[in-house]
């Protein structure tokens, strides 16, 4: 039953890749593979309970988008809780950090105050792959593709399965 949920989430997170990106807006494709990609990594102490933070800094369209479909949700033991951040400082709560095109400018800001924790960083500005976040949302040849950096994820201490792997652009 695993396996075919598992194929089934892949599936969706690969049908979002290439088809209805013109039907839906960005910040809907985002959101969704942004609570995807969140299937696909293991945190330490993942089974332990309490929150799980989802923080966004810069796009209120994704924090809405988060907030009202997924605030208050299970994850295992825990919950989804989705804040809005208003400093790089409150991304050290978090266990993901989502920072929107529009403050890409603060990613070395936010990389420095989660530096040795183990949180997932993902953006949406060229270059940001290369700079350190683990994940990086990347427009090519019109299709939503999104890079993954393993020295990153690795030195956060989180494990991305193969199957997540395999859609991505490894960096």
């Amino acid at each position: 039953m695993k396996r075919y949920l598992a194929a089934f989430v892949l599936s969706t997170i690969s049908v979002v890749l290439t088809f209805g990106q013109d039907e839906k807006p960005m910040y809907e494709l985002h959101s969704a593979m942004l609570f995807n990609f969140m299937k696909y990594i293991q945190w330490p102490n993942e089974a332990d309970g309490g929150e799980f933070v989802l923080g966004v800094i810069g796009e209120d369209d994704v924090f809405n988008t988060l907030k009202t479909r997924y605030d208050g949700k299970p994850k295992g033991a825990k919950k989804y809780v989705v804040k809005k951040l208003a400093s790089a400082a409150e991304a050290a709560t978090c266990q993901v950090v989502y920072i929107g095109k529009f403050k890409s400018k603060e990613f070395e800001a936010i990389k420095a105050a989660i530096s040795g924790k183990s949180i997932l960083t993902i953006t949406d500005s060229n270059n940001l792959g290369q700079k350190g976040s683990c994940i990086n949302f990347k427009v090519i040849d019109g299709k939503l593709k999104f890079e993954l950096n393993n020295a990153s994820v690795s030195s956060a201490n989180l494990k991305v399965s193969s199957q997540l792997s395999s859609l991505a652009i490894v960096i």
